[in-house]
């Protein structure tokens, strides 16, 4: 049965226990954040569920927070998690719809189209009084991956730098519109504050409810057109570091646009550095 990018807790609800599914709690805390998302995943999760560690999977060479891995690494670390290429996979997150995106998107780079997102994550879930499990569970069989990875879908910051210039490619910034601004500090130590030179803001915030699950798409739509979206332009995402950008990525999927690229360095790669370009206000 194919699924489109969200599903309900309703549609979860009645999928559960199928042997082609796989659960994911992709939960991660930002570093201002007193948290762990594997051991509040230990405490409760969705019946089934495993745990997807986004710095796990992840380029495991660079001071960079959770970058894409090789397509060799997350074929290896999605067998060891039981994925196959037949397997369908469902992301949530413990605060509704913050991390679980990445996942998501992170199945499509390698190829695998098979992935959605739960539409209010965990909270909704509890606030249904759906059952919860707590520990870490059985270890599952091995899966088979054969990765098809889609280059397409992500850029580097040589990629950004070329576009500040060129202007062939509209960058949407997932941020609070404070740190959009220079207003805020960063989360993260040691980042200058501002943006992308040219860059258009679209806090991931202003696509949801304040219940976690996204508005309508017909309202999503509104917003990026809003931000300058068109059609008119290939588009990419960007955030903090490439986690929240990708709620940007699954939006414009929702809202009927071609969803275009992650960048996946963000602003922990752009703000960390010397010698990249920075607008504020």
């Amino acid at each position: 049965m194919n699924m489109g990018p969200l599903v309900t807790t309703e549609w979860l609800a009645e999928a559960l226990g199928a042997a082609d599914l796989i659960v994911f709690d992709a939960t991660k805390y930002l570093p201002n954040e007193a948290k762990d998302g594997q051991a509040e995943f230990l405490k409760s999760h969705i019946p089934g569920a495993r745990y997807f560690d986004i710095d796990l999977v992840a380029d495991a060479d660079t001071d960079l927070p959770h970058m894409v891995p090789t397509p060799g690494r997350f074929a290896k670390l999605m067998e060891q998690l039981g994925v196959s290429n037949t397997s369908r996979i469902v992301f949530y997150d413990q605060k509704g719809l913050a991390s679980a995106a990445r996942g998501w998107w992170l199945m499509e780079l390698f190829g695998h189209d098979q992935a959605a997102v739960l539409d209010g994550g965990l909270p909704k879930w509890v606030r249904e009084s759906r059952p919860t499990g707590d520990g870490a569970g059985a270890a599952p069989a091995a899966g088979v991956f054969r990765p098809d990875y889609r280059a397409s879908q992500v850029r580097g910051i040589g990629d950004i730098l070329r576009n500040v210039h060129s202007h062939s490619e509209l960058v949407l910034d997932a941020r609070a519109a404070g740190r959009f601004t220079g207003a805020v500090p960063e989360p993260r130590e040691g980042m200058r504050s501002g943006h992308i030179p040219g860059s258009a803001s679209v806090p991931y915030t202003d696509l949801l409810k304040p219940d976690g699950t996204f508005k309508p798409a017909g309202e999503v739509r509104a917003r990026f057109e809003a931000a300058g979206v068109d059609g008119s332009k290939p588009l990419v995402t960007s955030c903090g570091s490439g986690v929240t950008a990708c709620i940007l990525t699954l939006g414009l999927r929702i809202a009927g646009f071609h969803e275009g690229a992650v960048y996946d360095g963000s602003w922990t790669e752009w703000g960390g550095r010397p010698d990249t370009p920075i607008e504020v206000g």
